[in-house]
């Protein structure tokens, strides 16, 4: 068994948990869209009352992702690689980068030299990591976009990682 698979036992367990939680705020979502009280829920068509179980769950899958990101910011915060995120998460690196691209800051992370450049209204970051041959960029363009080097592959120069920031801060660009 891998460290992300529950047994049957915790599955249970967390799914009771869960529903017992999503009750109330099911009910409430419900009597405010329907100006019915929450005790009369239940007291509905079974469509009415799924889609007001629906709804609560969109609402508790929100709030799970704002709370999953601050965990993967915390833990970045304390020196957790996009690595270790990704395989705390079960997804990749470069998934991790992706999902919380805020979450490690490269520089600080990795001991790495590094440059900015700022294009266009936005800003990139180089990096070159001392145990790598490879220079990478992360940026947020003017639109609020982000961006970084593709890959694990990265660039041969910080000259070509600045170009290829460059090019994503200009293409990214408000315009007025």
């Amino acid at each position: 068994m891998t460290s992300l698979e529950i047994t049957p036992t915790e599955q249970t367990a967390l799914e009771s948990s869960l529903l017992d939680a999503l009750n109330p705020l099911a009910a409430a979502l419900r009597a405010r869209a329907t100006g019915l009280a929450e005790d009369q829920m239940w007291d509905a068509p079974p469509v009415d009352v799924t889609l007001s179980v629906l709804a609560a769950w969109k609402v508790v899958d929100a709030e799970v992702k704002k709370l999953t990101e601050r965990a993967a910011n915390t833990a970045g915060s304390y020196g957790a690689s996009y690595e270790q995120l990704g395989a705390a998460w079960g997804i990749t690196r470069q998934g991790a980068r992706k999902k919380w691209p805020e979450a490690v800051n490269r520089t600080a992370a990795s001991g790495a030299e590094s440059g900015s450049l700022e294009l266009c209204g936005g800003a990139a970051v180089l990096t070159h990591n001392p145990s790598s041959t490879r220079w990478y960029w992360t940026g947020r363009a003017a639109d609020g976009t982000h961006g970084e080097s593709d890959g694990d592959s990265g660039h041969a120069t910080k000259e070509e990682a600045a170009a290829h920031a460059g090019a994503f801060l200009q293409a990214h660009r408000t315009v007025r």
